[in-house]
């Protein structure tokens, strides 16, 4: 969390919970140990409140329209129940008619069907599904308590974390999908990055690859901001690793289960716009865009977030530091894609810690993102009950002001590291650029400082 004087919300939060801070106080912090345990009590609350939330549902087994009313959907289930899971773990790698087919990126498809292969037999299937849902309960929660530390262990202010641990975004969407497996990748690979461990981040980040796509563009912000600091050839064995790792995950899987292996990406490629995207709007309006239409827009938002990550990384002032580039080009990739899921917008939560953006700005995007959360439900429930559910305009609009909010985050930290000035380099040791590479994971200001090289 930022210092208590320099953010509002915490601030008045500290006159709630714990006081302001004592001027006797100054330079000192709470032991690691006793910070571990405060962010690791937070973290369970949330983990607790996001179960709670799919409480409707596990008493239904996730069927029916009352998980649309109620808010509880969860991915998770469905696909334990459409995907023929239970096939195991042998039939996903093999193929056949039988094998699994989850519609993930290689490492998620196999973790789904792992997870499934424990899952206890017997009674109806939304039983078997609620004990699916459970089992990934256990394991989400444990992802987010390593995404907390993580975070918390590369940041001088461990409290920063608490962007992470007690988010509204991880109550109503870190529940949802498997996403936050491929968020702890990625989150591993910069923490790696940023202790030197050129080899194991790029092991990392080639894992997250394979869980999610968007850890490219963390590779990506790695590069750029090598280019800047003149220091390319060291990046190599990182990059290197990482697309071994993808490439050996993807090859590995595509000799034994070619279906699987390449089935998200060609469903991706033929998908026409989803929920969440802007390039819906037509569509809501009874002028749907063509399906190669969205890919070639999405794809223009993959460039163009590629072209303004390299702007903001060489041409800044000072050095940015590497998750503020990451965070940029993953805000523009959400917005410009054929579907912006509501799970999808835990990819930006590390971001936004180690970017230490003020809570303000956080909870007017987790505002946003809970209004766009009802308003999803709620629509695909109108399919069924056209005049209880919520009109095509208004989710529209809520659709529309999420992608405001994303994109108020992408301007809030361009700007400040655009406007970054001083005499200090990326990690305020000294006059003009350090001679260690990428700078940190958060501005010296903030007080977050770890060294990328």
């Amino acid at each position: 969390m930022s210092r208590t004087a320099d953010d509002a919300v915490v601030r008045a939060a500290s006159e709630v919970i714990g006081g302001p801070r004592g001027r006797y106080a100054a330079g000192r912090e709470l032991p690691w140990v006793l910070t571990a345990a405060v962010l690791s009590a937070l973290t369970a609350v949330t983990a607790g409140l996001a179960v709670l939330l799919r409480a409707p549902c596990l008493r239904t087994g996730f069927t029916g329209d009352t998980q649309f009313w109620s808010a509880c959907y969860a991915d998770l289930p469905a696909a334990y129940r459409d995907a023929n899971l239970k096939a195991g773990v042998a039939a996903y790698l093999q193929g056949g008619d039988g094998a699994p087919v989850t519609g993930q990126p290689p490492l998620t498809g196999l973790v789904l069907t792992a997870v499934a292969s424990i899952t206890p037999d017997g009674g109806p299937l939304t039983s078997r599904a609620s004990w699916y849902f459970a089992l990934w309960s256990v394991l989400l929660t444990l992802l987010l308590l390593v995404i907390v530390w993580l975070v918390a262990s590369s940041a001088a202010r461990p409290f920063s974390a608490a962007h992470v641990a007690l988010s509204p975004v991880v109550v109503l969407a870190g529940f949802i999908s498997a996403d936050l497996l491929g968020v702890a990748l990625a989150s591993a690979g910069m923490w790696a990055w940023s202790r030197r461990h050129r080899t194991l981040a790029g092991v990392l980040l080639g894992l997250a690859i394979g869980a999610r796509s968007y850890p490219v563009l963390v590779l990506v912000a790695i590069v750029l901001l090598a280019l800047r600091a003149g220091r390319v050839r060291e990046t190599g064995r990182t990059v290197g690793y990482a697309l071994l790792t993808a490439g050996a995950l993807l090859s590995a899987l595509w000799m034994l289960n070619h279906g699987a292996a390449l089935s998200p990406y060609e469903g991706w490629v033929s998908a026409s716009a989803g929920y969440g995207s802007p390039w819906l709007l037509p569509q809501l309006a009874g002028h749907p865009l063509p399906s190669g239409a969205v890919t070639a827009l999405a794809v223009v938002g993959w460039l163009v977030a590629l072209l303004v990550g390299a702007v903001l990384a060489l041409s800044s002032a000072r050095r940015p530091t590497l998750a503020e580039v990451s965070l940029v080009m993953v805000g523009i990739v959400l917005v410009t894609g054929k579907s912006f899921t509501v799970q999808s917008s835990v990819w930006l939560l590390p971001l936004i810690a180690w970017c230490a953006i003020q809570w303000r700005d956080h909870l007017i995007w987790a505002g946003a993102e809970a209004l766009n959360f009802v308003a999803v439900w709620l629509t695909i429930a109108a399919t069924t009950v056209p005049d209880r559910g919520l009109p095509a305009p208004w989710y529209a609009f809520f659709s529309m002001l999420r992608v405001v909010a994303v994109l108020w985050l992408v301007a809030v930290v361009w700007l400040r590291a655009r406007e970054r000035r001083g005499g200090g380099g990326a990690d305020g040791h000294g006059a003009g650029e350090v001679d260690d590479l990428a700078g940190p994971l958060a501005g010296a200001e903030d007080g977050l400082i770890v060294r990328f090289s």
